[in-house]
């Protein structure tokens, strides 16, 4: 159980690194900040909440996660998320929106935990690219979309998209100039001091430039909104909350969506550092690390968390040398929760919806997104199904719509067989057959082999049956000879296959050989019998030497084939010859 418990690494741990871990939590803890509260207002929940949730289950996180860089908190994608389930509860009355963040982080924290136990991190990894992709990119601009009321002072309107924007564009008589100015004002500061001074905490300057100016010139009493509009933050830690489990089954689909979305995002950010780091990760480990961490957040006033890349990159970047610097972050949180609260109140909302706006471009990956385009028709399918997806249906299913794609991808991909007929080439050596085009080497009429390559287990079974059934209806052939050697993974599916057609060919007067058997298929075959009904004469274990199983087994065929209509020609018996030939001159050479 050690593995679950990653933080005994700092009983190893060097003083010397110390002042790096310090120095580099702050610069996060910067971030940390207005990204809070940001997406706290994308999840529709009070602002507090996304400071609670990047303090305690960042102390969590850092403990018992595998990554020694990773800050867990709160993420966009998961926030808009949350976003929609606050909104559906909240609309059918009776629950508030704290206590149904609380409600989801606890759940959500429960299946990460379970499914690092279990060891199902290895389901992360059946979420394709190009759904994750879809998924961020889609949230992206629903976020912005989302923002448009905020950054003009209009009036919000719910629905899909398309709702939402013509309710945004009926609303534009009344715009407030205030808004727009401190929305673009607050876009302009970001992105010119990312551009001309990358090293500054941008977001933090431009927020802190806003309240400055909004507090100089008393912009509130001019109908400026404020986060102290909106919901204050109280001063002090963060409080006792308790999950209201009653609404477990309303809330279950968004949960477990959240998991997924959160364990996928999760480990592609500690993968990411990881490599850079040369760091090993336990990924069993950072799931139940990550789950430890939402549960924290259900209990101390939050929401649900994940691995976030920006602030987890700046760690890394900053010069985080372990998992002290992500905990040093969560207590930094807590002291501005207990010293910094009034000023986060004076926060303009408008300057919010413009780093929004910054927050959200980041995440539509450009170039990533002109690769997944120019790679296969299943991933542009994924992409696009997926991205469409998250405009037409709720945040909650659009995961599900994501994965399903995923497991139809990689469904097709596993069963995916390749049957290929084999003859003698020109040089007298085995190839296989193109018949698509007019050379198809030198076959013999009643000999035919099946080279199969790939996953040969149940799925695959279909494929199989129709490859031996051709072989069947061609009227001279005598023995089909099977050339599994490049395949993986025999079933008793694909076994009983095997016995079946072997009693079809052989009501047809014809012969079934299986050729390169691996030990474990051998061994299947004589525990279950069918060795037995096939004939062990007709099985031809894998053999170290080049085609020597194939040079057995084609000897087995030209006797069970006997005077067949190849005669004397047959490029078998050619090919047979003069391998023997070749070994018999490298005797006499000897």
């Amino acid at each position: 159980m050690t593995r679950f418990l990653p933080f005994l690494d700092l009983r190893a741990y060097q003083l010397r690194h110390l002042p790096r871990d310090l120095l580099a939590s702050p610069s996060v803890t910067f971030l940390d900040i207005p990204q809070g509260v940001a997406y706290a207002m994308i999840a529709g929940l009070p602002p507090a909440m996304g400071l609670y949730a990047a303090a305690l289950p960042a102390i969590v996180g850092a403990l018992f996660r595998s990554s020694r860089h990773v800050v867990t908190g709160p993420t966009n994608a998961v926030s808009l998320l949350v976003g929609t389930a606050v909104a559906a509860e909240v609309a059918h009355g009776g629950a508030s929106p704290m206590a149904v963040g609380v409600t989801l982080a606890f759940m959500v924290g429960v299946v990460q935990f379970l499914a690092g136990l279990l060891r199902l991190d290895a389901l992360a990894d059946y979420v394709s690219q190009p759904v994750v992709r879809g998924y961020i990119s889609g949230a992206a601009v629903l976020i912005m979309i989302g923002q448009l009321p905020n950054a003009t002072g209009t009036t919000h309107v719910s629905g899909n998209p398309a709702q939402m924007i013509s309710g945004w564009l009926s609303s534009l008589s009344e715009v407030h100039l205030l808004a727009v100015s401190f929305t673009l004002g607050t876009l302009v500061c970001v992105l010119s001091l990312r551009h001309f001074y990358p090293r500054l905490p941008a977001s933090l300057i431009a927020l802190g430039l806003s309240i400055g100016v909004a507090q100089l010139f008393q912009l509130s009493d001019a109908g400026l909104h404020l986060v102290a509009d909106l919901a204050p933050l109280p001063t002090g830690l963060p409080p006792l909350t308790v999950p209201h489990l009653d609404q477990w089954a309303g809330l279950l689909p968004t949960a477990i969506a959240c998991a997924v979305l959160s364990l996928v995002e999760s480990s592609s950010v500690a993968r990411t550092l990881a490599a850079r780091s040369g760091q090993r990760l336990d990924m069993a480990a950072e799931f139940s690390g990550q789950g430890l961490a939402n549960i924290a957040a259900a209990f101390s006033g939050g929401y649900p968390v994940s691995g976030s890349l920006a602030r987890s990159t700046l760690n890394q970047q900053a010069g985080a040398q372990s998992r002290l610097s992500a905990l040093f972050c969560g207590l930094l949180m807590l002291a501005v929760l207990l010293f910094f609260g009034p000023v986060v109140n004076q926060t303009p909302i408008a300057s919010l919806a413009g780093l929004l706006f910054v927050l959200a471009s980041d995440l539509i990956d450009r170039d990533r997104i002109r690769m997944i385009l120019r790679g296969t028709r299943g991933d542009r399918a994924a992409f696009l199904a997926t991205l469409v997806g998250t405009w037409l249906v709720p945040l909650d299913q659009a995961i599900y719509i994501g994965v399903g794609i995923s497991i139809i991808l990689f469904l097709r991909r596993v069963r995916l067989l390749t049957v290929r007929e084999m003859a003698i080439g020109e040089k007298g050596r085995f190839r296989e057959v193109d018949h698509e085009q007019e050379e198809r080497g030198q076959q013999c009429s009643a000999i035919r082999i099946l080279n199969l390559t790939g996953p040969l287990f149940f799925a695959a079974s279909g494929e199989l049956q129709d490859a031996i059934e051709r072989m069947n209806a061609e009227p001279h052939v005598r023995v089909v000879i099977l050339r599994i050697r490049q395949t993986q993974g025999l079933d008793i599916t694909i076994a009983s296959l095997l016995e079946s057609s072997q009693r079809q060919l052989e009501s047809a007067g014809r012969t079934l050989l299986v050729l390169g058997l691996r030990p474990e298929a051998m061994q299947l075959l004589e525990k279950t019998g069918i060795a037995g009904r096939i004939g062990l004469a007709n099985l031809f274990p894998a053999q170290s030497g080049w085609f020597t199983a194939m040079e057995a087994a084609l000897r087995r065929a030209l006797t069970l084939a006997g005077d067949h209509g190849c005669g004397t020609h047959c490029p078998f018996a050619a090919y047979l010859t003069a391998q023997e030939a070749l070994r018999g001159n490298s005797a006499v050479s000897r």
